[in-house]
């Protein structure tokens, strides 16, 4: 345990941004799966919209740096190219 009075406040902040993190990447893939269980259902229209609502959310943490944004460029470029195979 750290014993400069920074380091501790710093320590606090880590774990705070982890946390939040943590909730936009998982939010991140929630969203993925249900896109990908619309496709798999055969709701082109509904996955379309999921794949709007995915774009967004991967664009905001990328542009906050918690994903790289060519890790979401690519993420982005696959769930588009399995949207239109479905079509």
């Amino acid at each position: 345990m750290a014993n400069i009075k920074s380091a501790i406040k710093r320590i606090d902040v880590t774990k705070k941004q982890t946390l939040r993190n943590k909730t936009i990447k998982t939010g991140i893939k929630t969203s993925i799966r249900k896109f990908e269980d619309a496709l798999e259902n055969g709701n082109v229209d509904e996955a379309r919209e999921l794949l709007r609502t995915v774009d967004k959310k991967m664009k905001k943490a990328a542009s906050k740096n918690i994903i790289h944004k060519n890790a979401a460029a690519r993420k982005m470029s696959r769930l588009s190219k399995k949207l239109g195979m479905a079509n």
